[in-house]
C-alpha cells in the first residue's frame, strides 16, 4: 500500500477514535454507492452524521478541509441519500469534516468541523 494510503487510513482511524470518545456511535466506515464513498457514517443525539476525513502532511499549500470540493460534496450527498433510503433512516443528517494535519514533529492534530457543508441536490 502506498504511503499516502497508509497516512489516510491512520487519519480515518484517528477520526473514528475521536468520534467514539465524544459519544458518537460509528455505523459504517467507507460506505460506497456507485463511485461515491463516505469515510464515516455515525450517529449522535438522533442525528446521522456523515463525516469526510481529509488529511495532509502539511498545510503549506492548502488546509485539509479546503480540499473538499463542490464535486466531492455532491458525491458525498449522493451516497448519503442512498444510505438513508437503503437503511430506512429518517433522522436529520449533518455533514462534518474531520481535518487531520501533521505538525513539524509528525504528530497528527485533528479538527472536527461540524456542519461543514449543507446538502443540496446532488443531481
Amino acid at each position: 500500500m502506498a504511503t499516502h494510503n497508509d497516512f489516510g487510513k491512520k487519519a480515518e482511524d484517528l477520526a473514528v477514535e475521536y468520534l467514539k470518545k465524544n459519544g458518537y456511535k460509528i455505523l459504517v466506515r467507507n460506505f460506497r454507492f456507485k463511485k461515491n464513498e463516505i469515510d464515516i457514517i455515525a450517529e449522535k443525539d438522533h442525528l446521522i452524521v456523515v463525516v469526510e476525513v481529509k488529511a495532509r502532511s502539511t498545510d503549506f499549500f492548502i488546509l485539509p478541509q479546503e480540499a473538499v470540493t463542490k464535486t466531492k460534496i455532491k458525491s458525498i450527498v449522493s451516497a448519503a441519500n442512498y444510505f438513508m433510503e437503503e437503511f430506512n433512516k429518517n433522522q436529520e443528517v449533518r455533514f462534518d469534516i474531520m481535518s487531520v494535519l501533521a505538525d513539524e514533529k509528525r504528530n497528527l492534530n485533528i479538527e472536527h468541523i461540524e456542519n461543514a457543508f449543507e446538502a443540496f441536490d446532488a443531481n
